[in-house]
């Protein structure tokens, strides 16, 4: 099998959650536990981090790995989904996993994972877990990849527990309250093992805390304490930051939530150091390393679509915005830009909370109505009838490519375009690769 192949495999023959949706989810870790004992339990060879929440887990598992790779570490990364590549998703000091390694591994294991009959996530963590030892990393920061408790990733010891957030998502899984979404995602947290949670509500903080003190757990809530002091969008791309133990900074991501996932991912470095808490120092982190780190994300772990510039004239912004607590940043930070006209290339998939991301747009954007290229994503059609009775007018395009295409040939110079409303429809502009 070439490397092609090998990914026609995985995905015809193993449930894709991001191709197909429910049926791809598998609640339970016993194919985990299963293909973990096979290749002889590999990540208990390094030490881990585990990363959990609604929104920010990719940026802030990007940010953390980023300023581990300027402390000197070996670091491996473990996120979900890939916008462009597959390899993507499994990363060593920002180098994607080879095209080798990944057919190597599916020729010589599919013997004895074909009769579990694993999801398409059970075999990539397992690969990523196994790539992580073969590659001797002296530490891996790992995504969930849905919800936590029966999160196939929740087979690790980490050191540290990361909880971003908790928002209303994928409730058909996790539950339709917040306190049960958080409770599904509490399931990170390990005996002794201290965590840190970025974000609470007075619904979902009791929930954080009793788990926490069932499992000996020391918690610490980054609000209540936070880093960061002021944070400001800087004209040339980023945000600026004065914090209250690394000082002034430069942070590359430049997204307003981003000053959120900073403040969490500086209470977990906190940790870490032992600057916090009862554990003590976990790891070599200088003040430097974490503002070297988190001004060079792109760059060491090559992280991608958050609210990344694809072009200046016109001004031209991607960004994953896949439910309402994503937009309840992005709707004013677009609408804080400075632009003749707006121009919006956008689509969603079907379980997603669609009428209240579109009663967050901005009214005055023209909007080039679309569809990503997965069995998940709701028709353009129906978007722009969506989009109709919210007061939003559009042109409807079968996919992204063409509604970006048309939005760019609209655009004058001092219009401001932005695609989003899914990770797909991203990764299908990103597949463009002609900016």
């Amino acid at each position: 099998m070439n490397y092609q192949d090998t990914i026609n495999y995985l995905y015809n023959c193993y449930p894709m959650f991001e191709h197909v949706g429910g049926s791809a989810y598998k609640e339970g870790l016993d194919n985990s536990l299963a293909l973990d004992e096979h290749f002889g339990h590999p990540h208990l060879s390094y030490k881990t981090i585990h990363v959990a929440g609604t929104n920010g887990k990719g940026s802030c598992s990007h940010s953390i790995a980023a300023i581990l790779q300027n402390a000197g570490y070996k670091v491996g990364l473990y996120t979900s989904p890939h916008l462009v590549d597959f390899r993507e998703r499994i990363r060593v000091d920002g180098v994607c996993i080879s095209e080798r390694d990944v057919t190597k591994f599916v020729e010589s294991e599919k013997a004895f994972f074909e009769p579990l009959h694993p999801s398409f996530f059970e075999l990539t963590t397992a690969l990523a877990l196994l790539y992580f030892k073969q590659q001797k990393v002296d530490i891996a920061v790992i995504e969930v990849g849905l919800g936590g408790r029966l999160d196939c990733t929740n087979i690790i010891s980490p050191i540290l527990s990361v909880i971003t957030n908790i928002s209303f998502d994928h409730t058909q899984f996790l539950g339709n309250t917040l306190a049960k979404i958080a409770g599904e995602k509490a399931g990170i947290i390990k005996d002794n093992t201290p965590v840190v949670v970025g974000e609470a509500t007075p619904e979902t903080r009791p929930v954080f805390e009793a788990v926490a003190k069932r499992h000996g757990a020391e918690i610490f809530f980054a609000e209540d304490a936070p880093e960061v002091i002021t944070s400001k969008p800087c004209v040339a791309g980023g945000r600026d930051y004065d914090s209250k133990s690394f000082g002034f900074f430069h942070g590359e991501l430049s997204g307003a939530y981003q000053t959120q996932n900073t403040n969490t991912v500086l209470s977990a470095i906190n940790v870490l150091r032992g600057k916090i808490g009862d554990k003590g120092v976990l790891l070599n982190i200088t003040d430097n390393n974490v503002r070297n780190g988190l001004a060079n994300i792109s760059h060491l772990t090559h992280l991608m679509g958050r609210w990344q510039l694809l072009a200046d004239h016109p001004k031209t912004i991607c960004d994953i915005g896949h439910n309402v607590a994503g937009w309840e940043y992005l709707a004013p930070q677009i609408k804080g830009q400075k632009y003749k006209t707006l121009r919006m290339v956008f689509g969603m998939v079907d379980d997603k909370d669609v009428n209240s991301v579109m009663a967050m747009l901005p009214k005055d954007a023209v909007y080039y109505w679309t569809q990503a290229s997965t069995k998940r994503a709701i028709a353009a059609t129906k978007i722009d009838e969506l989009g109709k009775k919210h007061g939003l007018k559009g042109q409807i395009f079968d996919n992204v490519g063409k509604a970006y295409h048309e939005a760019k040939h609209d655009a004058d110079t001092d219009d401001f375009i932005f695609i989003g409303g899914s990770n797909y429809i991203v990764a299908d502009l990103l597949c463009l690769n002609d900016f």
